[in-house]
């Protein structure tokens, strides 16, 4: 799951490093002897560059433990300096100087300076990238770098979300070759060992210039299977899983003294994703009727039990402007059909839905398919996998609806983007999210943001079924795990065993 569009969006801030010490509000904390921490997953790299699809699990393994930003974002949802020591902005807003903290080495031992910096958002911003972040650095006019130590960016609006997307930037040594599959970044870990289909091995930086990590490392395993990934953390060959995949097996660990079961807050949406620039999603009325046809309620407890949540729009409650919109489009299936009529499909239609290969979305396909069949709808399911996912719908548009999620949080600014792969396009949603961006205090871009997803979910523009549940099973001697992992990332340099 979540692997594609986590490619796309990491395809993402106090003190300096104090919150690389596992001082997060969600996280557990603890001492013990440093160790080797065992991590069970199911979300392999692709590669190791998250500029170049390597999906979710590069953003687990590598944000913030191999790779660092300016700013990061915590597990708490926070804000907080990183490898910024100090950041100034301009009256006028246009202006962000960022002071480097000093001293600081890439694993090779190069220096960090502000050419690295300038080197890494180029990156992310370069036609052949696949970070969907990219376009929110459009609105840099340029990057200057008076000195090694010093960058500064000239905007050419006003960006209240400049901070919080510097997040997102890894700051690497672009020098170090094919970052595909070697790693050269600042953090308190430095690659180890990557055996393809097996295992990634992270080792302590012991050149690290702030807190270092309180384990001596930590070796991600990965699985393809939910019965597999359980079996490990129950025979101990895991510590800690960070993103438990079947939720009948948790009483297994619920019951059990030996292990801890969080319910973290997720950001990962599950959406069946319109075309709404194909017809016949470019009627209101039929993607509102679509929405009502299907009860997200029966999915999400089918595949989920009593986890997960909820959310009629893109929104997640960990969203500053979160509202309850459940009650928006919600399931009604003699509205549906009215709606159709009214749009010129009383006797519904028939669409395909191109449904990426890994769970949930063939169970999601199948159940879309049987609640639309109730309202005449015939919906044809094609089996894609997340490659060809990413070049069939996000590149080239070639579809009329798909399932897929989206892992971050304050995603829903991307509605107002008439170019995103979905092609929802409402000049007012636009407005109101470009007016947000250039607000002047948080409330302002609250209330706006607000307005503007109010609309979106009205119009129906997806459907969004439901919000996964993050739930991290570890075994009770470990503690200082993020429990929330906000936008797919792990970090891991807190983690103890006692």
């Amino acid at each position: 799951m979540k692997r594609l569009i986590a490619s796309l969006a990491a395809l993402a801030l106090a003190g300096t490093l104090a919150a690389c010490g596992g001082g997060d509000d969600d996280s557990t904390t603890g001492g013990g002897p440093a160790e080797t921490i065992q991590i069970g997953s199911v979300y392999e790299p692709q590669n190791l560059d998250n500029t170049a699809g390597g999906g979710q699990g590069v953003t687990e393994a590598l944000n913030g433990n191999v790779y660092e930003g300016l700013f990061k974002l915590t597990d708490a949802g926070e804000v907080e300096p990183l490898l910024a020591k100090d950041d100034k902005v301009s009256d006028d807003g246009l202006t962000y100087t960022i002071t480097l903290q000093p001293d600081v080495k890439f694993h090779s031992g190069k220096a960090l300076t502000s050419a690295d910096v300038k080197e890494s958002i180029e990156r992310v911003t370069a036609a052949n990238s696949k970070s969907a972040r990219k376009s929110y650095f459009e609105v840099i006019k340029e990057i200057a770098t008076p000195d090694d130590s010093t960058v500064v960016f000239t905007l050419k609006s006003r960006s209240i979300s400049f901070v919080y997307n510097l997040s997102y930037i890894w700051v690497v040594n672009t020098a170090a070759g094919d970052l595909t599959t070697t790693a050269d970044g600042t953090g308190p870990y430095r690659l180890g060992e990557w055996k393809r289909g097996s295992t990634l091995s992270l080792t302590r930086f012991d050149g690290y210039w702030g807190t270092p990590a309180t384990n001596a490392g930590v070796v991600f395993h990965y699985f393809t299977d939910a019965t597999a990934l359980n079996n490990a953390l129950l025979t101990n060959a895991v510590d800690v899983v960070t993103g438990e995949q079947s939720p009948d097996a948790l009483a297994q660990f619920a019951g059990n003294d030996a292990y801890q079961v969080n319910n973290g807050q997720s950001t990962t949406k599950l959406l069946l994703a319109f075309n709404d620039k194909a017809a016949p999603f470019d009627k209101v009325a039929v993607r509102q009727a679509v929405s009502q046809a299907i009860d997200d309620k029966k999915l999400l407890t089918s595949i989920w039990g009593e986890y997960g949540t909820l959310i009629g729009s893109m929104v997640p409650p960990s969203d500053p402007w979160y509202e309850d919109l459940t009650a928006v489009n919600a399931y009604n299936i003699e509205n549906a059909k009215a709606l159709l009529a009214g749009a010129g499909f009383p006797n519904g239609f028939t669409f395909t839905l191109d449904t990426p290969s890994y769970d949930p979305h063939p169970t999601a396909a199948t159940f879309i398919k049987s609640e639309l069949a109730k309202v005449g709808i015939t919906v044809n399911i094609n089996t894609i996998t997340a490659d060809e996912w990413y070049t069939k719908v996000y590149q080239k548009r070639d579809f009329t609806a798909t399932l897929q999620e989206h892992v971050n949080d304050r995603d829903v600014v991307w509605y107002g983007n008439p170019d995103f792969y979905w092609g929802y396009d409402n000049p007012k949603v636009t407005d109101l999210v470009n007016s947000a961006e250039r607000a002047k205090t948080a409330d302002e871009q609250t209330t706006l943001l607000k307005q503007a997803n109010a609309i979106i979910a009205d119009e129906a523009a997806s459907d969004w079924l439901y919000l996964y549940p993050q739930i991290v099973v570890a075994s009770s001697k470990l503690s200082g795990y993020p429990v929330n992992g906000l936008n797919a990332q792990f970090f891991a340099y807190g983690i103890t065993k006692n």
